[in-house]
């Protein structure tokens, strides 16, 4: 394993760094108490603290009771509206363009709708530029921000530099003349959840993103784990059928999910459908297929359709099995469930009951549903330029 020395300017960055995350997770706090987070001697932190707040970083709030007689000590917390990020949130046919404060606080959303095969250059070029666009509306000078996050679907390099199969981030840069920060989706949306919730525990999380199709990200001590080709908890393009099995937009057949993403659920429910195989369902769409929805479906089957019922039961199994492979593998403190058909009360306590049976009570995961469900995707892209502004301690 090779060692690597540091410098007193990492050393600097590694201390504002941790200044931030502390401030950020825990909220204000006086010199004293930084400093025994840290670690550091009061001398440190009083140094360290006074070069973020004459840049504006930080600011000093109220001078509140030390428990000794007479002393006071003064509060340092972030100011988090001293600078913000943009975010490109890049999905087909949905792409989103943000911009957020330090806080994840949105300034700006807005949807941009891309055709399937649109070449990638003029795409990009397109949404830089309407980027660029919304900064100007809404007042951002380009000293406010910090760069430019994006996250799309595919294999991205652990530096956030490119990507092997999806847009990379040169050219983000060069349209924008900002820093690109670039991520796989999933994963953008989970580090989003974990910042927004302050949820940097110790031992491992699981994030499951049930959407169109199924993709999932996992944490260990707080970090998100990458592997060695990039690619950890692949799990939606696990085989599960050996032969047979309907093609994957993988390339393979047979994947997880073919059988248990909402699309794959929708799609079998449109393959079935008709009065005498999915009644419930036929009425509930309206007699047009082209109407059926996801929701259709679950809530078929929980009025009783078979038909529906047994295309439910099928993804509920072997997505609860894949899961308990899970809990049985990694030993995650926690799972988060994100999308759509979790929502769904039917579904989710079926989901629910499957990974539970025949997993030893020693295994005490907590299954969850995130509480920003539905509500990461216009803030995910930005954050990553946030996150990656507090691990270079507010340094660009």
């Amino acid at each position: 394993m090779p060692f690597e020395g540091d410098n007193m300017m990492g050393v600097k960055r590694n201390n504002r760094s941790a200044i931030l995350r502390i401030l950020h997770e825990k909220g204000e706090m006086s010199r004293k108490r930084l400093a025994e987070s840290m670690k550091l001697t009061p001398a440190a932190i009083t140094k360290i603290v006074g070069e973020m707040l004459g840049e504006g970083l930080l600011v000093e709030g109220e001078a509140v009771s030390s428990g000794t007689a007479g002393r006071r000590e003064i509060m340092v917390k972030l100011n988090e509206r001293h600078v913000c990020a943009l975010g490109l949130m890049i999905n087909i046919p949905k792409t989103v363009l943000s911009a957020v404060w330090l806080d994840g606080t949105v300034i700006f959303s807005e949807e941009y709708t891309l055709e399937r095969n649109h070449p990638a250059e003029p795409t990009v070029q397109e949404l830089c530029a309407r980027l660029m666009e919304l900064t100007e509306q809404h007042g951002l000078s380009r000293g406010q921000i910090i760069g430019v996050g994006v996250a799309i679907r595919g294999v991205t390099s652990l530096d956030g530099r490119s990507s092997a199969n999806s847009f990379g981030a040169f050219a983000e840069e060069a349209l924008t003349g900002l820093r690109a920060v670039l991520s796989n989706n999933v994963r953008a949306l989970f580090a989003a959840h974990v910042f927004l919730s302050h949820d940097q525990a110790e031992g491992s999380q699981f994030f499951l993103r049930c959407e169109y199709g199924i993709g999932a990200s996992l944490t260990i001590d707080g970090k998100i784990w990458h592997g060695v080709t990039e690619q950890c908890a692949e799990i939606g393009h696990i085989p599960v059928v050996r032969r047979g099995g309907k093609p994957c937009v993988c390339g393979k057949s047979g994947c997880l999910e073919t059988i248990a993403s909402p699309t794959a659920i929708r799609e079998d429910a449109m393959a079935l459908l008709s009065p005498e195989q999915t009644p419930v369902l036929w009425k509930m769409c309206g007699e047009r297929p082209d109407e059926l929805t996801l929701d259709n479906v679950l809530n078929a089957a929980c009025s009783g359709d078979m038909g529906a019922a047994e295309i439910v039961d099928r993804a509920v199994s072997t997505l609860g099995t894949a899961l308990k492979s899970v809990i049985y593998l990694v030993d995650p403190s926690k799972i988060v469930l994100y999308g759509q058909m979790f929502d769904n009360s039917y579904y989710l306590s079926r989901l629910l009951s499957e990974v539970r049976e025949g997993v030893d009570s020693g295994h005490a995961v907590e299954i969850q549903t995130s509480p920003y469900n539905h509500l990461l995707e216009d803030k995910a892209a930005s954050l990553l330029a946030v996150q990656y502004y507090f691990d270079n301690g507010g340094l660009l």
